[in-house]
């Protein structure tokens, strides 16, 4: 069973340690943004919708790594777990799937649909059958599950990407509408007493 978890061990130190770092990065860029504060197209629903699933692609990335690190008893336990992840993963996709079918301000293309909510669920459906596989006679199942483990860091890297010039992009064209202001007229008279 070491042997096992220990032949993938630098594979998840890399998955984890990435998915960590965008973790922390989207958390920043989310925070930094100006236009995100203004409210330019991006509500709480819309952010709910499209950025939030985002860090928790990343997080299930993490999540998985995390278990496949631990010192497990048995493969069987470690594959459970992994299979939970999954499960929880699906309930999400369904809730971000009603959040993206509701969002007012922004009317989602399939494009949208395939990344946000397919291509998850489907890493997350991999990591339940996958996980629910595992067991000491057959560890063949870690191959489905790093597949799916990247699969969610790199959904997570697409749809990070796409939020972010989403964002300045309406930001820049709502910028562009906006009428100038009139500059204050200064009085060069000075005022006599």
């Amino acid at each position: 069973m070491s042997e096992t978890l220990h032949a993938w061990d630098s594979y998840y130190v890399i998955v984890g340690s990435s998915a960590a770092a965008l973790t922390g990065l989207m958390f920043v860029v989310i925070t930094l943004m100006p236009q995100l504060r203004r409210g330019a197209g991006a509500t709480e629903n819309t952010v709910a919708a499209f950025a939030t699933p985002t860090i928790v692609c990343f997080c299930a990335a993490l999540l998985v790594s995390a278990i496949l690190s631990a010192p497990w008893t048995s493969l069987r336990q470690a594959g459970l777990a992994v299979g939970g992840s999954g499960i929880l993963g699906l309930l999400y996709t369904g809730i971000v799937a009603r959040r993206v079918f509701k969002t007012a301000e922004y009317r989602a293309e399939i494009v949208d649909w395939v990344w946000y909510v397919l291509l998850p669920g489907a890493a997350y459906i991999v990591l339940v059958a996958a996980g629910f596989l595992f067991d000491e006679q057959d560890a063949g199942a870690m191959y489905p599950i790093g597949a799916a483990t990247l699969g969610l860091l790199f959904i997570g890297i697409h749809n990070a990407w796409d939020s972010v010039t989403y964002i300045t992009l309406r930001a820049r064209e709502e910028e562009a509408m906006e009428p100038s202001q009139p500059q204050p007229k200064h009085d060069n008279k000075r005022h006599k007493r």
